[in-house]
C-alpha cells in the first residue's frame, strides 16, 4: 500500500471515530460521558413547570452545565450528589415554551453536549387517552408472563440475568408478553371485560422470579421479555381502539436490587440503609397507632420489603421528585387509564400525599386504586384510613388515594360462603363489612375481587364447588365498586398459595404446544364452559345496565343464611340479588322487602331469562344467587 493510500485510510478511520464520538453524546458508546438522563424526555405544557433531570455518567459530577438559549426554558442550576457519577440539573419550563430540543453543555474533564427533547403534551380534548377507571368497568387482572406468548422472539433476551424461559419452573419466565395479551383482546371483550390490568410490565432484570414484575430495575423501560417502550405505547393505543382500557401497575415502595440507581447509588440517603439486611414487619397499623413503639414504626416504613427489594428514601425531596416525575411520565407517554399502586401503605406517608396530589393535579381523570392489603382483624376502618375518607388527619396524614383494593369485603364474602351464618358470623360478616362504607368518601371507587396473584384462588378456597364459585361471581358483578377478575377464575383455575407460584399457572391455550385451549369453548370442560358462560352473561348484562354501576345499594340484614340487597336508581331501574349461603334450598317470603319492591309486580331472572310473574316468594336453591331485574 502506498503512503498516500495509507494516509487516506488513516484519515478516513479518524473521521469515523470522530463521527462515532459525536453521535455517542446522545446515542451512547462504550464509555460515554453521559450514559442516561432521567426522565428520558419531557413535555411542554405540564402544570408543574419544574423539571429535575438526573444525569448519569462516569465522573459527570465534575461538570459545569450551561443551556443554550431556548425561549421559555430556564436553567435554574445544577447540583452534585455524593456519587461522582451523578449530576442533578434543574429546569423551569414556562407555559410559553414550545416543543423542541434543549442543548445542554457539560464542561469538565470530559466535554459533551446533550440534546434533551421536549415534546408536545396530549391535548385535554383527546379522549382516547387517560380515560379513567370507574364503577362502569370490569377489570381483568393477568400476569403477562403467564397469559399468552404472542412473540417467541422475545423469549430469550441476551445479556439479561435470566435470559431464557423454563415453563417447568414456577420461578422462571414462561414467555408470555404484550403481544400475547393483544392477540386475545376479542376473548376479553366477549367475556365482558372493559379494562386490562397486567402486573408490572417495566424492566425486571433479576436472576430469579423477575416474571412477577415487582422488583423493577429500570424506571423508564418496558421489560424486553414483554416488548419495547414503543410497543407498549402501541399496545395501549390498540386496546383503546378495541374499547379496552389499560391499568398500569406501579411500585412506589421498593425496587429491584439490580436497579442501576442501587448498583451505583446517587447518595447514601437515597435508600434506607441498615447495618445488615432488615426485613419489614408488614404492620401498616403502626402508622396510625396512637400507642406505637417507634421501633415498630421504623420497621414498617423504613425497612426492605425483601432481600432483593431495596427501599427508596421517599422523605428525601430529590428522591420524591424523581419518583413523582417517573409516574407522570408513564401517563403522558402511554395514555394509560389508571394506576394500581402496589404496597401502597408501605411508602412514606408525607410522600404519598405529595405523590397523589401531583398525579391528580396533572391527570384528575386518571383512575387510581391502591393495594391496602391488611389482615382481616384490622377491619374496614384501617382499610378506609388509606383512602379518601371521613376521618381527620392522623399524625399529619390524610390519604388522597381515590380507592382501595377491597380486601375486607373479600374476607367477609369468603367467610359467608364457607362458614355457618350467625349474628355476626358467616354471611352476616359481609353485611357488616359493607355497612362500613360510611367511612369512605366514595366506596364505589374501591376495587372488589375474589382472588388475585397473591392470595389463594377462590375455586380452591370454596372447595372446588362450582355452585359457590358462581354465587361469588354473581356477588362480584352486582356489588358496589369496581369488579376485578383474576385471569383463569372464569375457567376454574385453582390452587393455594403454598407457594405463591402455584397461583400463577399459565393460562391453558396461551402457548401453541398447550394440550388444552381454554380460550375457546371447544377447549373447555363442561364445568369450565358453564362458569365461563355465567361470567360472560352477567358481565355483559352489567355493562349495559348502569344501575349496577351507579345505582344506590340498599341491603337487608341477613336472615337464616340468606343475604338480600338491591341496586336501584331514580330512573326506576332496580335489580334484586339474593345469596343463599346454605347447603339446602330456601323459600324466602318477599314481604320483608316491601320498601324496595313497591311499584314492581314481576321480575325477570337475569341469568335464566325466566319471568317471575309475582313477587310473593323467592325459591332459592342451595348455594345459589338469584339476580332479578324488577319490572
Amino acid at each position: 500500500m502506498s503512503f498516500a493510500k495509507l494516509l487516506l485510510v488513516l484519515l478516513s478511520f479518524t473521521a469515523s471515530c470522530l463521527a462515532a464520538t459525536a453521535s455517542s453524546l446522545v446515542a451512547g458508546s462504550s464509555n460515554p460521558p453521559i450514559t442516561r438522563i432521567d426522565p428520558t424526555f419531557w413535555w411542554v405544557g405540564m402544570k408543574n413547570p419544574k423539571l429535575q433531570l438526573l444525569v448519569h455518567g462516569p465522573g459527570i459530577a465534575g461538570s459545569q452545565v450551561t443551556l443554550s438559549q431556548y425561549p421559555g426554558v430556564t436553567l435554574e442550576g445544577f447540583q452534585k450528589l455524593e456519587s461522582p457519577n451523578y449530576l442533578l440539573v434543574n429546569l423551569t419550563i414556562s407555559p410559553e415554551a414550545k416543543p423542541g430540543k434543549l442543548k445542554l453543555a457539560f464542561k469538565g474533564a470530559k466535554k459533551t453536549q446533550y440534546e434533551y427533547e421536549l415534546r408536545a403534551r396530549t391535548t385535554p380534548s383527546d379522549k382516547s387517552k387517560v380515560q379513567g377507571i370507574t364503577s362502569a368497568d370490569f377489570i381483568y387482572l393477568l400476569m403477562p408472563d403467564r397469559f399468552a406468548n404472542g412473540d417467541p422472539k422475545n423469549d430469550v433476551v441476551k445479556g439479561n440475568r435470566a435470559p431464557g424461559v423454563a415453563r417447568d419452573s414456577m420461578y422462571a419466565r414462561h414467555g408470555g408478553d404484550l403481544k400475547g395479551i393483544e392477540q386475545h383482546f376479542d376473548y376479553l371483550k366477549e367475556l365482558g371485560v372493559t379494562a386490562i390490568w397486567p402486573t408490572p410490565v417495566v424492566d425486571n432484570n433479576m436472576p430469579k422470579a423477575g416474571y412477577h414484575g415487582y422488583a423493577l430495575t429500570d424506571y423508564y423501560a418496558i421489560d424486553p421479555h414483554y416488548g419495547s417502550n414503543e410497543g407498549y405505547v402501541r399496545f395501549v393505543q390498540r386496546a383503546h381502539q378495541q374499547g379496552l382500557k389499560v391499568i398500569h401497575d406501579v411500585v412506589l415502595n421498593h425496587i429491584g436490587s439490580n436497579n442501576y440507581l442501587f448498583l451505583d447509588q446517587p447518595a447514601k440517603d437515597w435508600f434506607h440503609q441498615w447495618p445488615t439486611f432488615t426485613r419489614g414487619n408488614y404492620r401498616n397499623g403502626t402508622v396510625n397507632d396512637p400507642h406505637v413503639a417507634q421501633l415498630d414504626r421504623q420497621l414498617f416504613s423504613n425497612t426492605w420489603f425483601d432481600t432483593t427489594m431495596p427501599d427508596p428514601a421517599q422523605e428525601n425531596p430529590l428522591v420524591a421528585t424523581y419518583l413523582i416525575q417517573n409516574f407522570l411520565w408513564w401517563v403522558e407517554y402511554t395514555g394509560v387509564d389508571g394506576y394500581r399502586v402496589d404496597t401502597y401503605t408501605y411508602s412514606d406517608p408525607t410522600f404519598l400525599m405529595q405523590w397523589g396530589q401531583a398525579i391528580l393535579e396533572e391527570y384528575p381523570q386518571l383512575g387510581m386504586f391502591g393495594e391496602t392489603w391488611m389482615q382481616e382483624a384490622e377491619g374496614v376502618a384501617q382499610q378506609a384510613f388509606w383512602t379518601r375518607n371521613v376521618f381527620p388527619p392522623v399524625n399529619g396524614f390524610k390519604s388522597n388515594l381515590p380507592g382501595a383494593i377491597d380486601f375486607e369485603l373479600r374476607y367477609a364474602l369468603l367467610e359467608g360462603l364457607t362458614k355457618p351464618a350467625g349474628f355476626a358470623e358467616g354471611i352476616a360478616k359481609l353485611y357488616y363489612a359493607v355497612q362500613g362504607d360510611w367511612m369512605y368518601e366514595d366506596a364505589s371507587r374501591n376495587v372488589i375481587f375474589l382472588d388475585n396473584h397473591d392470595v389463594d384462588r377462590v375455586f380452591s378456597v370454596l372447595g372446588e364447588d362450582v355452585r359457590k364459585q358462581k354465587m361469588a361471581l354473581a356477588w362480584l358483578l352486582t356489588e358496589r365498586g369496581i369488579p376485578q377478575l383474576y385471569y383463569g377464575t372464569e375457567v376454574l383455575m385453582k390452587n393455594f398459595s403454598r407457594p405463591d407460584g402455584l397461583l400463577r399457572s399459565d393460562f391453558p391455550g396461551g402457548w401453541p404446544s398447550d394440550p388444552q385451549n381454554a380460550f375457546t369453548a371447544a377447549g373447555r370442560t363442561p364445568a369450565q364452559q358453564d362458569v365461563h358462560a355465567y361470567v360472560r352473561q352477567l358481565a355483559n348484562y352489567r355493562k349495559t345496565h348502569p344501575v349496577l354501576h351507579t345505582g344506590q345499594l340498599t341491603h337487608f340484614v341477613p336472615e337464616d343464611g340468606v343475604y338480600t340487597y338491591f341496586r336501584h336508581n331514580a330512573q326506576g331501574q332496580s335489580v334484586m340479588v339474593m345469596l343463599n349461603c346454605n347447603p339446602a334450598a330456601k323459600s324466602v317470603p318477599l314481604t320483608r322487602f316491601a320498601e324496595q319492591l313497591k311499584g314492581y309486580t314481576s321480575a325477570q331472572d337475569v341469568l335464566t331469562d325466566t319471568v317471575v310473574p309475582n313477587l310473593q316468594t323467592a325459591q332459592v336453591p342451595a348455594y345459589t344467587a338469584l339476580v332479578w331485574e324488577l319490572r
